[in-house]
């Protein structure tokens, strides 16, 4: 697959540097504008434009009407500037005439709520009504461009279930019986055990009296919508797949859609997404609501390395500042879009591509920066734009290596469902919370780590991460044993293990699946109240979370010498064949979750990288064409680092010296 990715994201732009991009809607401009658009893209070095991703109402502005003027002109324009395309269906919001026309596709929420058009992703991802007219528009622009050279990649959609994910009409409940059937192979009596329907007397009789977990007075049933969740991200992956069908019955070209690996998107699943894609490309924007979202942009990136299994992949879209959909859209200091980007880059990217190219003058997205911002080419905003272009165009001999990493992170969109769904321990304990923590502690700690799913093949790592996978089947947990057991090293984190992929709890004691390989028994949670800290007999801190736990063959590290669980083991390991098993009841503080780390890392005979801590940076990508180091110094002071080689930022010899705020791509001398 590897190979193969990374040719196909190489073609995707005919300069000589990684790929260079942006979307493009020329329909919200005259088109006296879009020969001054091309020659503006060619001076920043943009190679690739996405276009008709929100083409619907232009080429078919009423029912059975088709205009396909301008795109045609627009593509001839791109394609005569040398800029390939990057060709969306067209079909990520109905034109509004459809759903005038047929007013029972339009989704509805989970208290019956139906959502009216005005914004966009207005329709059911059920009915099939909207998909028989998705798949005509599909049919008429492949038809039309399906041959045309400039075309380069097909993108499905957009943001498939950015809003729509959860859809709870008749069209979808159906749909949703239809999809427990052939989970449950048609018997009532195996859902009724799945969900545990004895509770509360839920038993159903049979599959037409179930509905979707719509809003309830109390609380609902955990398994429902866990199924729920499941059949909703299969409704989008099936969306895809069925317009992704009609592209390759007649082109060749490769396809895939952008996925939102991103801290607000939870309800796709994309483990089981990633074979349907011919490239794994995602959109991420900086999430100012969170506590860190450097540190996030940084998880983000490693996990949509982890679903391109290593390969390299594509940035579909980014900001150059502020977006427009955040509370308070803050704008980016001096050089941090271009750290942004080479956090990305440096985490397997081997395509950068912005939303987008002109900011619009109108809608919903008037404020959102882009690459040509309101005030035009005369701004500081463009001139770091083709700043970076030239960077991107120097950075070719990296296209194509792969990050080197031998600890991995295990991470589960079915864990986060579960963890986070009603009727939990405490709501302080959030399933990002515990991986965003955990791959800080890394970081801090200059360990570069892969994100894998449970399941995955562990062979070469030497250390892993196991954070607040609650859900997870036995043959999944077993394979995190073995991998201990031929000489890995791993720290589960508490809240692992609970229940099982049915959300049924394990009996006999907490940790349940891992109560064995960690040799410990907790008998009860004791969450911790907001702001509630512990200390531990280390001198370190704790939060959120403690438990009643005992050792049976494990070593107690660390203990609670306070709070509801006080004397207390915090801290175990336990050695289990070759290698040793940790696990830790509480959130320690971030100093001590580097050092933590730092330890196993050591023991486990992982390398980190020699001045990387919270502020500093560092990743390291190799292959045939060399090893690059990546130095990000998001701090306000310069670091020294001993380095040798040629640095791709300044073109000129790599001197070691990383001034605050600056990025270095070191081309290592071998």
């Amino acid at each position: 697959m590897a190979a193969a990715v990374s040719d196909r994201i190489a073609t995707l732009s005919q300069g000589d540097g990684l790929v260079f991009g942006c979307d493009y809607n020329p329909e919200q401009w005259d088109r006296s504008v879009w020969p001054e658009d091309v020659r503006l893209m060619q001076e920043a070095g943009i190679g690739l434009v996405a276009i008709n991703i929100f083409g619907w109402s232009s080429i078919n502005p009423a029912h059975g009407v088709w205009d396909f003027s301008a795109l045609d002109e627009i593509i001839e324009q791109l394609h005569a500037g040398g800029i390939r395309i990057n060709l969306g269906t067209g079909t990520s919001s109905p034109a509004p005439w459809l759903t005038a026309r047929h007013p029972e596709i339009l989704p509805v929420g989970e208290d019956g709520t139906v959502f009216h058009p005005g914004g966009r992703q207005a329709y059911c991802p059920s009915s099939p009504l909207f998909r028989a007219y998705a798949a005509e528009v599909v049919t008429r622009v492949v038809e039309r461009y399906g041959d045309h050279p400039a075309v380069s990649l097909w993108h499905v959609s957009n943001e498939l279930g950015c809003h729509n994910a959860l859809c709870y009409c008749d069209t979808s409940a159906e749909a949703f019986r239809t999809w427990l059937r052939a989970r449950y192979d048609d018997d009532i009596a195996a859902l009724n055990r799945a969900w545990g329907t004895t509770f509360w007397s839920q038993r159903y009789s049979s599959f037409d009296d179930v509905r979707p977990p719509a809003q309830v007075l109390s609380l609902r049933n955990p398994g429902q919508i866990l199924d729920f969740q499941r059949f909703s991200s299969d409704e989008q992956l099936a969306l895809y797949r069925a317009e992704a069908a009609i592209l390759r019955e007649r082109t060749d070209v490769p396809v895939t859609t952008n996925f939102m690996v991103t801290a607000h998107i939870r309800n796709l699943d994309y483990w089981t997404w990633t074979g349907d894609m011919d490239v794994i490309a995602n959109d991420h924007y900086l999430d100012r609501r969170l506590e860190d979202p450097r540190g996030e942009l940084s998880f983000a990136a490693d996990l949509t390395r982890g679903l391109a299994e290593g390969a390299p992949w594509l940035l579909m879209e980014t900001s150059t500042g502020a977006v427009n959909w955040q509370p308070y859209n803050l704008a980016k200091g001096p050089g941090e879009m271009v750290r942004n980007i080479a956090a990305h880059v440096a985490r397997g990217a081997d395509g950068i591509c912005f939303f987008q190219w002109r900011a619009s003058a109108q809608g919903a997205e008037k404020y959102h920066t882009a690459l040509v911002p309101h005030a035009g080419e005369d701004s500081d905003q463009w001139r770091e734009a083709v700043e970076l272009g030239g960077l991107l165009g120097r950075l070719g001999e990296v296209a194509g290596t792969r990050v080197e990493a031998d600890a991995a992170l295990l991470f589960s969109w079915e864990s986060w469902w579960a963890v986070e769904n009603e009727g939990r321990p405490s709501e302080g304990v959030t399933y990002l919370g515990q991986v965003h923590a955990a791959h800080a502690a890394l970081a801090d700690a200059g360990i570069t780590t892969d994100v894998v799913r449970p399941g995955a093949a562990l062979d070469g790592y030497r250390l892993l991460i196991v954070p607040a996978l609650h859900l997870i089947s036995d043959e999944d947990a077993a394979a995190i044993a073995r991998a201990v057991e031929n000489g890995a090293t791993a720290l589960i984190t508490f809240f692992s293990g609970i229940v099982d992929e049915e959300d049924r709890v394990r009996t006999g004691g907490y940790p349940g699946a891992f109560r064995e390989l960690l040799g410990i028994r907790s008998e009860e949670f004791a969450p911790l109240l907001p702001g509630e800290t512990v200390f531990l007999t280390d001198g370190t801190t704790g939060s959120v979370w403690t438990e009643r736990l005992k050792t049976t063959d494990a070593v107690a590290v660390a203990s609670f010498a306070d709070g509801p669980s006080a004397g207390a083991p915090a801290l175990t390991r336990r050695a289990a064949g070759e290698g040793a098993a940790w696990f830790v009841a509480t959130q320690p503080d971030r100093i001590a979750y580097r050092d933590l780390v730092a330890r196993l890392a050591s023991d486990a005979g992982v390398t980190a990288h020699p001045g990387a801590d919270r502020d500093v940076e560092i990743v390291r990508r190799s292959g045939d064409r060399g090893s690059f180091l990546f130095i990000i110094n998001h701090g306000d002071s310069a670091v020294e680092l001993a380095v040798t080689g040629h640095d791709l930022v300044t073109d000129a010899p790599a001197t070691g010296r990383v001034p605050a705020g600056a990025v270095r791509i070191i081309k290592e001398d071998v």
